[in-house]
């Protein structure tokens, strides 16, 4: 590949497919130019994608100085027959690298999100932006690929398609590890509320209707259960994603690679990243399939849909809709340019949106997974950028229910102790001690006189008033079920 400049402020660069002018101080290349005219999409490519690729390169060039030094030691007087960068080649594509790895030249990668090519051109934007900096470094010229080259250098003893595999796996392990801990934040805020609301009375729906006497503290409790299996899945997800096929070049065969890069470059990215990735026993099997991507965004999924659920839950029991609601969610911002006054659940509706924007991305996910053709699947950058499109939003959607959510909802408990004492749901309660028929005719009572569980039995001399008010103790309405001895005075209090 060559270049020419012009007068006008562009290089020309060459391909074997022609010739194309790039921007004087561009650091991309011709490869990068193709790309953005074929893709016209206007989906940002993920930042810290772009920084594992740089990491990934910076282990593989650290692993080639390794094997410079290794046969300069082994064969000190042999003409070898290979060629050998330069040190200063070398060290200038280290710099580079880590710069890249650091968040550097982000403005120079012009490859969109969806694209085609199996991320070839996300290998290339990064390959030009680390030979134009590392000639910079030089003392040369952009584009001056006579002395370093962003396929015989920058990408040497590289294949796409092992460098960006390997750097989304970097990526999304170290997006799970930030999952992980917002996951165990937000369900240790919802523990405190579980244990705050202990015997604090409430009526339990089903199908959206009142059914039996429950607890706040057991509705946490639910969440936070779910929240913690979240975060047990989550955990077992590095499992799945931590073996890489770096160095296995086109397919997971090593072909044109050297054994020593194959077997080193995977611990030296280890050590690099402090992860605990590890190189496939089967790099072909690493290389064609992605059923670990499918497995571990099914688990993203699953949180996706325990955080709906919660939200839904107390959108619903904090709506307008609920007369005389007992829970009231945190005013985050006005709710219209319209209605003064008017104040909406925003942060139930953007965790909502963000799920189902999850669920869409599973989708993809498998379905382009399946997608993959014999050796390789060549739809990897999207399927890649839906994953960690899903990581960041239930990131996100952790972080504001902890910080505008959950902090600072608030509870009535003595409107919801009336409301359950109000409501035929309690007679559930005294069915063990009255009978199912006489519970039913105190519930009747109730429903049509409007008056609360003491009053209504008060009319209808049900059951003996000290013996209703011991049976609808908070304690004794909550614990599990009952005792033969919860029932041996019922009998002569009736």
């Amino acid at each position: 590949m060559a270049q020419t400049k012009s007068k006008d402020n562009y290089r020309t660069e060459k391909d074997f497919l022609g010739e194309k002018k790039v921007p004087e101080d561009a650091l991309y290349g011709i490869h990068s130019v193709r790309a953005k005219q074929n893709f016209p999409d206007n989906s940002p490519f993920s930042f810290d994608w772009y920084k594992s690729v740089g990491l990934t390169k910076l282990a593989c060039y650290m692993t080639y100085d390794k094997f410079k030094k290794a046969i300069a030691e082994k064969y000190p007087d042999k003409k070898l027959p290979i060629n050998i960068f330069e040190q200063p080649v070398i060290d200038a594509l280290i710099e580079s690298a880590e710069e890249i790895s650091g968040g550097k030249h982000f403005d120079h990668f012009i490859v969109p999100a969806v694209q085609g090519g199996a991320g070839t051109s996300i290998n290339m934007n990064v390959n030009e932006i680390i030979a134009n900096v590392a000639l910079k470094k030089l003392g040369k010229h952009t584009g001056d690929y006579h002395t370093i080259d962003p396929i015989e250098h920058a990408n040497i003893y590289q294949s796409t398609n092992d460098i960006i595999p390997t750097s989304l796996k970097v990526t999304i392990i170290k997006l799970l590890v930030e999952l992980e801990e917002k996951i165990n934040d937000l369900r240790s805020d919802i523990e405190k509320l579980e244990n705050n609301t202990r015997n604090q009375l409430r009526i339990g729906y089903t199908q959206m209707q009142e059914a039996v006497p429950s607890s706040y503290a057991m509705l946490f409790s639910s969440y936070n259960e779910a929240l913690s299996r979240d975060w047990w899945r989550v955990s077992k997800c590095f499992e799945r994603i931590k073996v890489v096929n770096l160095g296995g070049s086109a397919i997971g065969t090593g072909m044109a690679i050297p054994r020593f890069f194959i077997m080193e470059a995977t611990p030296t990215l280890q050590k690099l990243t402090n992860l605990p990735i590890t190189r496939s026993e089967n790099m072909p099997d690493a290389t064609s399939n992605s059923d670990t991507l499918v497995e571990v965004h099914a688990i993203l999924k699953s949180h996706a849909v325990n955080l709906e659920k919660m939200v839904s839950d107390i959108r619903l029991l904090s709506s307008d809709v609920a007369e005389n609601k007992e829970v009231t969610i945190p005013h985050k911002q006005v709710g219209s340019s319209i209605m003064p006054g008017k104040v909406n659940p925003v942060i139930p509706e953007f965790v909502i949106s963000s799920s189902h924007k999850i669920y869409a991305n599973d989708s993809l996910v498998s379905s382009l997974s399946a997608q993959g053709c014999l050796d390789l699947n060549a739809y990897l950058p999207v399927i890649g950028h839906a994953i960690l499109d899903s990581i960041n939003l239930l990131i996100a959607a952790n972080k504001t229910l902890k910080e505008n959510f959950f902090n600072g909802l608030t509870i009535d408990n003595q409107k919801a102790e009336n409301r359950l004492f109000s409501s035929p749901a309690i007679t559930t309660a005294l069915s063990p001690h009255i009978g199912y028929h006489k519970a039913a005719e105190l519930a009747k009572e109730m429903r049509t006189s409007g008056l609360d569980v003491f009053q209504a039995n008060e009319k209808l001399q049900i059951i003996n008033t000290e013996k209703l008010k011991k049976v609808l103790q908070p304690q004794n309405l909550l614990k599990m079920g009952f005792t033969v001895n919860d029932l041996m005075d019922s009998k002569n209090e009736v």
